[in-house]
């Protein structure tokens, strides 16, 4: 009871540094901050400890500061009006040994100090749109050391991920980075464990896309989402249908997100780049039906897939604006193999330069 009081009157905290501008918390003892200005946060730290009269936001910052510009741990005895107190930041590595965050405690020197929750960083990069993540992921729960990936598609990330709806806020972000643009949310990874996913978008010489920051805050006793009835009803009527649907970044010609069951003759997963699901001599044809999309139509596309092998085969992708879509350029795509009918979505025209494999379709 003593070590679950103390962990509780002195929790630790994280403050990201996902881009050189910011530093903020996002976690107190596991609950989230969104992006709390850290002064005001490691003030009301401070407050709740009367005997650390003269530990200071300066001191706590030097400290921070030195753990995020050394990428190593800092141990700090400060002598105060009472107790001598002790300081730790701990940083949190990201895949190229960057900083992505701190984790900071402090307490009266000679405590028992409660262990941090596992976390570690992550980036996106826009070019070639993969989220890239080092072996210290395995830490977390729900992330098996069987299962690790260097590097993988978003989809692959959205597909670990259980009872989660803000796709599109998260793709909004990653394909089209505002410098200081920023996303926090939960997910459940596995059965029952919690992740915080702290996100900031980046634009600068050093990454053009996203850096991410992973916490486990969840434990084996947390009660899994359970998705609503209609969702699992649909899910189970397009897998008995036979029906395969996906989210597909057109511009950039990649899958994004599957909203049903993976299309199984469609290699989308541990590939070396996210775009080799589609034969390179497609990927403009894809790209093209842009404008078509934009102006609210829809269009079916026939592109070679890769399969699972190893070769490049004909499928049959009918498109639909994704709501939203001048902003984001995704498509609802369902994939139909060539040798089966391709659903109709109304009369069929030629689309210009498109006529080689695509064909419009009406709004209804």
């Amino acid at each position: 009871m003593r070590s679950l009081a103390m962990s509780r009157s002195h929790p630790w905290v994280t403050l990201e540094t996902l881009t050189p501008e910011h530093l903020s918390a996002v976690s107190i003892g596991g609950e989230p901050r969104e992006f709390s200005g850290w002064q005001r946060v490691v003030q009301r730290m401070l407050g709740k400890m009367p005997s650390a009269h003269g530990l200071t936001t300066a001191q706590v910052y030097e400290a921070v500061s030195a753990a995020r510009d050394r990428a190593e741990d800092v141990h700090v005895q400060v002598r105060t009006g009472g107790n001598p107190y002790t300081l730790y930041a701990r940083p949190v590595l990201g895949p190229a040994a960057d900083v992505h965050a701190v984790q900071l405690w402090a307490g009266p020197a000679g405590s028992r100090v409660p262990a941090p929750n596992p976390a570690v960083g992550g980036t996106w990069d826009l070019p070639s749109q993969t989220v890239r993540l080092p072996a210290g992921v395995t830490q977390l729960a729900g992330m098996p050391a069987h299962d690790y990936q260097p590097s993988m598609a978003i989809a692959e990330l959205f597909h670990r991920w259980t009872g989660f709806d803000r796709h599109g806020e998260v793709l909004d972000l990653l394909y089209e980075p505002q410098p200081g643009a920023s996303l926090q949310f939960d997910v459940t990874a596995g059965f029952s464990v919690r992740w915080r996913v702290s996100i900031r978008a980046r634009d600068d010489a050093r990454s053009r896309g996203a850096w991410l920051l992973i916490e486990d805050v969840g434990s084996a006793d947390v009660t899994p989402q359970i998705p609503a009835l209609e969702r699992i009803a649909l899910r189970e009527a397009h897998r008995r249908a036979g029906t395969h649907l996906g989210v597909v970044q057109v511009e950039h010609s990649s899958i994004s997100h599957w909203l049903t069951d993976p299309a199984p003759w469609v290699r989308w997963d541990n590939l070396p780049t996210p775009t080799d699901v589609f034969h390179p001599g497609d990927r403009a044809r894809l790209s093209g039906v842009a404008e078509r999309l934009r102006s609210g139509a829809a269009a079916t596309v026939t592109v070679r897939a890769l399969s699972y092998h190893g070769d490049y085969r004909p499928i049959s992708l009918v498109l639909y604006p994704y709501p939203g879509y001048t902003g984001r350029q995704l498509a609802i795509a369902e994939f139909v193999r060539v040798d089966e009918p391709a659903p109709q979505a109304g009369p069929a025209a030629p689309i210009g330069e498109f006529t080689a494999g695509v064909t419009t379709r009406g709004r209804g």
